[in-house]
């Protein structure tokens, strides 16, 4: 018998120990079931397809809005300050180049005139007193000295027609107007307001009676026939958009109007507010459908490259990963995890999990995994 100082014992576990084992310890069932038989009944609700590559092509969606065309807007305005006598479009009226928007009565135009006329008289009588001039010098009645001081008068007289003339145009006046004052010699002191473009008249800031300026904007018309789609790419994202890329946008007040186009436009430079690249689409709107300020969504497609994909509908959500159901037997499937792209067009792109060729279950995923958690909780 061992002397009592050598006698050993085993050692007794406290109850916090004991407590941390527990916890240790895997609780049963957690584990994931990796392979599952499919009976009968459940191969009926299940479609294969091979693993194999597809056209992946990337995209960028982005809010967007619809815009004017800005090299098809003319700001119309007075050509002289008077006073609107006469008004002759309305909003949302179909107008003409050349066609008149409205009429003024302007002092300043019959002053241009009368000043005209005065001037037109003094080069006919200048030119009168050359002629007869060069007549006494001929006849030795006058010195040369007087006949080129007589033709310098001519000439001054000259360069006040023209400025006069050139005012006149300035104010709006045509050619066809200057004949005509040089023919009747009456003084016309109305002036039309005139369309520069073909459009529609999308904004009128007049009234009868009112006084106007040359750098008033009475009226804005716009080509609505091609308008722009505009929108805002992040700065980080500014890599995706390039000039020619093709586009497709959805305008949601438009239910089933998607348009494709390309990008006209890409800013060289960055807002140094809102750090956004601005891009911009053609539209076309032969039928006015779309109008401008309605909000729309822009997604910028990049040309597709052949990788291996999985449907969306074949991934099996699992504590925030992703797995899908792979055929190992005429009824058996294991679950694996993979690693997935961003979904696109109902596919996602493979990045790590499967090889090209492998059968999985791409439609009654969801069957076969209700399937696999009651065999887990049995």
């Amino acid at each position: 018998m061992k002397p009592k100082d050598q006698i050993t014992s085993r050692p007794t576990l406290l109850p916090e120990a004991l407590l941390l084992l527990c916890f240790a310890l895997p609780a049963v069932g957690a584990d994931l079931k990796p392979v599952l038989d499919a009976s009968p009944a459940l191969l009926k609700l299940l479609s294969i397809a091979e693993v194999k590559p597809s056209e992946v092509s990337e995209s960028l969606n982005l809010s967007a809005r619809v815009e004017l065309d800005q090299h098809k807007v003319a700001r119309i305005g007075a050509s002289v300050t008077g006073r609107i006598t006469e008004i002759n479009a309305m909003l949302g009226q179909n107008v003409k180049k050349g066609e008149r928007l409205a009429l003024l009565n302007s002092t300043e135009l019959s002053q241009a005139q009368s000043d005209y006329l005065k001037a037109t008289s003094q080069v006919n009588l200048r030119r009168i007193t050359v002629k007869r001039a060069e007549r006494l010098l001929e006849s030795g009645v006058i010195a040369e000295a007087e006949l080129q001081e007589r033709q310098g008068v001519l000439t001054e007289a000259e360069v006040d027609l023209r400025a006069a003339s050139d005012r006149l145009r300035v104010m709006g006046m045509s050619e066809a107007d200057l004949k005509r004052l040089d023919t009747q010699r009456s003084i016309h002191s109305f002036s039309p307001v005139t369309a520069s473009i073909d459009g529609v008249v999308i904004e009128r800031n007049v009234a009868i009676g009112q006084v106007v300026q040359p750098a008033d904007s009475l009226y804005t018309v716009a080509d609505l026939s091609r308008l722009w789609l505009v929108a805002e790419i992040p700065e980080q994202q500014a890599h995706w958009a390039r000039q020619g890329d093709k586009v497709l946008a959805e305008v949601p007040a438009l239910p089933g109007q998607e348009v494709s186009g390309k990008l006209i436009y890409v800013a060289d430079l960055v807002d140094a507010d809102t750090r956004t690249v601005t891009v911009r689409m053609e539209l076309a709107n032969p039928q006015r459908l779309f109008k401008p300020q309605m909000l729309a969504t822009l997604k910028i497609s990049k040309p597709g490259s052949q990788t291996l994909v999985v449907p969306s509908q074949a991934v099996v959500r699992d504590n925030d990963k992703d797995y899908v159901f792979v055929q190992t037997g005429p009824a058996r499937f294991e679950l694996r995890p993979v690693r997935l792209g961003s979904e696109e067009a109902q596919k996602r792109p493979l990045l790590e999990g499967l090889k090209a060729g492998e059968q999985i279950v791409v439609n009654g995923a969801f069957h076969l995994n209700n399937e696999r958690l009651r065999g887990t909780l049995e």
